[in-house]
């Protein structure tokens, strides 16, 4: 069995200090992603036996970045997507191993106002692209705080956000047309009637009312339909506004 775990820490540094290294091991994966670590190279030495890691950061400080701690050694690692307007966040990661690729991703938010809409837009016409000649070549797995909530179950209250970034009409439909060219989102597929969230805004006790919002996921191709055992959200799981969420693939 493998096990891949994503998760957007918003902040490493500061999610270190809220026990990170303890929900990394118990969490105990062989891929563990991060989005949001908010950090420059030397800031942080975090290292864990038995895993090498991998570093993208963004050129503006404390914004965005990704990284991926695997145990399992790639055939290569690349940064970006090839595109040097979308390149400078440092926002994905792209593994490749013998039978499959893994993509980790920290989407743009649309951010107040929807200030970055029409970026975001592009951005994900260019991120599909990039999947599929992944895709055409292996399988793929992408995974990261995509920052959308695909359907209404997958937040708490729709009908007051259907104007607000992370639930527009428009960025839906990306997520539904991502999901129609050979896609699968894992959670959804296996329960599709479970309202479960991976975000909490920080503002009105929103976790302790669980008032949240389901944007981090794992998609797989299609054709790993076969080896899909199980979809998780760890919700038990403090120290970010996000919690964790699981994929076990059978090998």
């Amino acid at each position: 069995m493998m096990k891949f775990i994503s998760w957007n820490v918003n902040g490493l540094r500061a999610c270190a200090g809220k026990g990170f290294e303890e929900a990394f091991n118990t969490l105990d994966a062989d891929f563990f992603c991060l989005q949001e670590t908010k950090m420059q190279e030397g800031q942080l030495d975090l290292q864990f036996d038995g895993y090498e890691s991998y570093w993208n950061y963004a050129e503006k400080k404390g914004y965005s970045g990704t990284a991926i701690y695997t145990r399992r050694h790639p055939l290569s690692v690349s940064y970006g997507i090839g595109i040097e307007e979308h390149d400078r966040e440092g926002r994905v990661i792209t593994l490749e191993m013998d039978n499959f690729y893994l993509v980790t991703c920290y989407t743009p938010n649309s951010q107040d106002g929807l200030k970055r809409l029409d970026y975001r837009m592009k951005w994900e016409d260019d991120f599909l692209a990039y999947l599929m000649r992944l895709d055409a070549v292996k399988p793929v797995i992408v995974c990261g705080d995509l920052n959308v909530a695909h359907e209404e179950i997958d937040l708490k209250n729709p009908k007051t956000n259907r104007k607000n970034a992370g639930f527009t009409d428009e960025e839906r439909e990306k997520m539904t047309i991502l999901l129609s060219k050979g896609f699968i989102d894992t959670f959804r597929f296996l329960y599709p009637e479970q309202e479960t969230y991976s975000w909490w805004s920080y503002r009105f006790r929103a976790r302790e009312k669980n008032a949240g919002w389901r944007i981090d996921y794992f998609l797989i191709s299609s054709r790993l339909k076969e080896v899909l055992k199980d979809a998780r959200i760890h919700t038990e799981i403090m120290g970010s506004d996000h919690c964790p969420v699981e994929l076990l693939l059978a090998e």
